[in-house]
C-alpha cells in the first residue's frame, strides 16, 4: 500500500511558503526579511496554482520557495540582526530609565555585519562578478550626485563619490571606453574590461532631489550589496594592472574641487613596505647595527675555515643556460584546446587606433562646458584637456598655452574687440561645441569640424547602441545609391507610355480578375498604349507573378517541414520571432522609404 497523501502537506503547499509564514518562522521583522532577500538574492516565485499553493485560500499573497527560506535560517547575518533587535530593546529601556551610561555601553557595543561571504556566494569567480556591476555602477553613481539628508548620510554619499572617482580613474588608465551617448536620462558610457562590455548611466549635474514616494531603505540595502561587490572588483582590477588599491586621496586637492585629479595613482612595484613592530629574540631587540655586526662574523668564520675535500685541481664547470620550455599544439590531439586570455596576455595585444583617438591633439574646456564629463572622455583616448581655474584646480594646460589644437564652447559667437595676439591665437585653434567630441568617439575617428562649429546648428546625435542587426541608420547612405540615382536619371527621360504601362503593372500585380484587366485597358488606352504593347505587358507581369508565387510556395513548404520538427512551445516562439522580423523589415523600408522621397523633394527645390 502506498503512502497516503494528506491535503496541504505535499505537492505545492510543500514547495511554496506564504510570506507572512516565511517571517513567522525566521523570527525577524518585515523589513529585516526584505534586506535579507535583497543581499541573499532570493525573490518571490509564482506557482502554476495559487489556490493549492495557499492551501485551498484565494487570498492574495507573495510566494517563496521552501527551500529558499530554509537556506535563509542558517545565514549568519540573521543572528547579527535578531542580536542587533536585542539590543534596540535594552537600549530603549536604558534611555527611558534615564541610565546613560548602560545606554553608551549598548551603543558602543552594536553588532555589526560583512558581506563579503555574500559576495563570494553569489559570484564564484571574477568575471561573474565583472559581468554583474552595470547595476552597481548605475547605482553608485546616481547617490554620488545626491544631496545627503537624514536619510543619507554624508559618508554614504562620500562613499559613492570615491567609488564613482576609482572606476572612472581606472577606466582612464587603462584606455577602455568605447562608446558615449547623451541622452535625456543622462550620459550613457560603454567600457570593454577583459573581454567584457560593461554599460553605466551617469547623470547630469543638475539639483537632485530625493522623492518622498520613493521607498529609500529598499535602495540602501541594494548600495550596501553593490559598495561591497565594487571594492572587490577594483581591488582586483587595480593589482591586476599593478597599481596600488585604494589609490591615495589628496585632501587638499580635494578640497579645491579637483574631482578625479585629486586621487593619486601608484606603482605597487615601487611601494615600500614598513615593518609595523621591531623583531627581537629572547627579550632583546635586533636594530640594523646588531644585523650588521653579526654578517662581518660570518664573513670572517667563512674566510678561515677549511673545505673538507681539496679543489685545487677540480675543472671549472660551466653552467648550461636552461631552455625556454614553449608548449606545442599537436596537430593530431583534436582534444586540444585553446589557452584561454588571461589579463596579461590581452594587455600585450595590439591596441586599436581608436584607443589613442585624442592624443595628438590638446583641448581647453570653456566655463560653460562641464568638465568632469569631457575631462573624462578626452582623457580615457590619450588627449589632454585643460579647463579655467572656475571650473576647478589643477588644470595642467592654461588658456594662453600655444598647444591647445581645440577649444570646446557652447555658446553662440560673439564679436568682441581682440588684439592681434589674442587674434592668431584663435586663428591657430579650431572652436566646436561638446557634440563633436561624442561623435567622434562613436564614429572611431576624427570628424571634419566645420559641422560642429561655435554657433552652429548641430547634425543629429545617434544613439551608437544598435537595437538590433540591420536596424535603420538615419544617416547612414543606401546600399543602393547608384542604382536610386540611376532610375532618377531614366525617370525624368521615361514617356508617359512607360509610365502608363508602369501603372497598368501596378494594377496587375494586385489581381488578375476581369474587372482589373479592364481598369488596365481603360488606362492605357487613354494614355495612348498600343494594344499589342498592352497585351506583351500582361504575359509579362502574369509570368513574373506566377514565379514569384512559385518560390513564396516552395519557402512555405520548407517552412511547414520545419514547423513539424519542432514542438508546440518552439512553434509559438518561431511564430513570434518571425511576425517580430517582419514587422522590424516593414518599420525599415518605409522609413527608408520616406528618406528617398525627402532627398528627392530637396533635390528638386534645388
Amino acid at each position: 500500500m502506498g503512502r497516503l497523501r494528506v491535503k496541504g502537506k505535499a505537492g505545492a503547499a510543500k514547495n511554496y511558503t506564504t510570506r507572512s509564514s516565511a517571517v513567522k518562522k525566521l523570527q525577524c521583522s518585515l523589513a529585516d526579511f526584505r534586506r535579507l532577500c535583497i543581499l541573499k538574492g532570493i525573490f518571490p516565485r509564482e506557482p502554476r496554482s495559487r489556490k493549492k499553493a495557499n492551501k485551498g485560500s484565494s487570498a492574495p499573497t507573495s510566494f517563496y520557495y521552501t527551500k529558499d527560506i530554509a537556506y535563509l535560517a542558517h545565514e549568519p547575518i540573521l543572528k547579527k540582526l535578531r542580536e542587533h533587535k536585542a539590543i534596540a530593546k535594552k537600549l530603549s529601556r536604558a534611555l527611558g530609565r534615564g541610565e546613560w551610561g548602560s545606554a553608551k555601553n549598548l551603543e558602543e557595543s552594536k553588532p555589526t555585519y560583512r558581506l563579503d561571504h555574500i559576495i563570494k556566494e553569489r559570484y564564484s569567480t571574477f568575471i561573474d562578478a565583472l559581468r554583474d556591476i552595470d547595476d552597481a555602477l548605475c547605482m553608485v553613481f546616481l547617490f554620488s550626485s545626491l544631496p545627503s539628508n537624514s536619510r543619507l548620510p554624508p559618508e554614504l554619499v562620500e562613499n559613492c563619490a570615491r567609488l564613482a572617482a576609482e572606476w572612472q580613474l581606472y577606466v582612464m588608465h587603462s584606455r577602455a571606453l568605447r562608446k558615449v551617448f547623451l541622452s535625456i536620462k543622462g550620459i550613457y558610457y560603454q567600457a570593454e574590461i577583459m573581454d567584457q562590455t560593461v554599460t553605466w548611466l551617469v547623470p547630469y549635474m543638475f539639483t537632485q532631489n530625493v522623492p518622498t514616494d520613493v521607498d529609500i531603505r529598499v535602495m540602501l540595502t541594494f548600495l550596501e550589496l553593490y559598495q561591497t561587490l565594487l571594492s572587490f572588483v577594483f581591488f582586483k582590477l587595480f593589482t591586476d594592472a599593478g597599481l596600488v588599491y585604494p589609490p591615495a586621496l589628496d585632501t587638499k586637492k580635494d578640497e579645491d574641487g579637483a574631482g578625479v585629479n585629486a586621487l593619486v595613482l601608484q606603482d605597487s612595484s615601487r611601494q615600500m613596505v614598513l615593518p609595523t613592530s621591531v623583531p627581537s629574540v629572547e627579550g632583546r631587540q635586533i636594530t640594523g647595527k646588531i644585523v650588521r655586526q653579526v654578517i662581518k662574523t660570518i664573513d670572517v668564520s667563512s674566510e678561515n675555515s677549511t673545505p673538507d675535500v681539496e679543489m685545487s685541481n677540480a675543472e671549472p664547470t660551466t653552467v648550461e643556460p636552461e631552455e625556454e620550455f614553449v608548449p606545442q599544439r599537436s596537430a593530431f590531439d583534436k582534444t586540444a584546446h585553446a589557452a584561454l586570455p588571461t589579463l596579461q596576455s590581452i594587455s600585450t595585444l595590439p591596441q586599436t587606433l581608436s584607443i589613442s583617438l585624442f592624443s595628438p591633439y590638446v583641448f581647453f574646456l570653456s566655463r560653460e562646458t562641464p568638465r568632469p564629463i569631457f575631462e573624462f572622455i578626452v582623457r580615457s583616448f590619450g588627449g589632454r584637456i585643460g579647463w579655467p581655474p572656475s571650473s576647478g584646480s589643477c588644470s595642467p594646460i592654461d588658456e594662453y598655452d600655444p598647444s591647445i589644437t581645440h577649444v570646446v564652447v557652447d555658446r553662440p559667437v560673439v564679436t568682441k574687440q581682440e588684439t592681434p595676439e589674442q587674434r592668431e591665437l584663435r586663428l591657430r585653434r579650431k572652436y566646436v561645441q561638446p557634440q563633436w567630441i561624442v561623435d567622434c568617439v562613436n564614429a572611431g575617428k576624427i570628424l571634419l569640424e566645420e559641422s560642429y562649429a561655435q554657433g552652429k546648428p548641430l547634425p543629429p546625435h545617434l544613439s551608437p547602441f544598435g537595437e538590433y542587426e540591420g536596424a535603420y541608420i538615419p544617416c547612414e547612405e543606401p546600399s543602393n545609391k547608384e542604382r536610386i540615382q540611376e532610375d532618377q536619371e531614366d525617370s525624368a527621360e521615361e514617356s508617359e507610355a512607360e509610365e502608363a504601362g508602369e501603372a497598368v503593372n501596378e494594377i496587375l500585380a494586385e489581381s488578375h480578375d476581369p474587372a482589373s484587366l479592364r481598369a488596365a485597358e481603360l488606362a492605357a488606352e487613354a494614355a495612348g498604349v498600343d494594344y499589342g504593347a498592352f497585351e506583351a505587358t500582361i504575359k509579362k507581369a502574369s509570368k513574373k507573378q506566377g514565379k514569384v508565387k512559385k518560390v513564396d510556395l516552395v519557402e512555405d513548404a520548407e517552412g511547414d517541414m520545419n514547423k513539424m520538427m519542432m514542438s508546440n512551445k518552439q512553434r509559438k516562439l518561431y511564430e513570434k520571432m518571425k511576425y517580430s522580423n517582419k514587422k522590424k523589415e516593414t518599420e525599415r523600408q518605409g522609413l527608408e522609404s520616406r528618406k528617398r522621397e525627402l532627398q528627392k523633394q530637396k533635390r528638386k527645390a534645388l
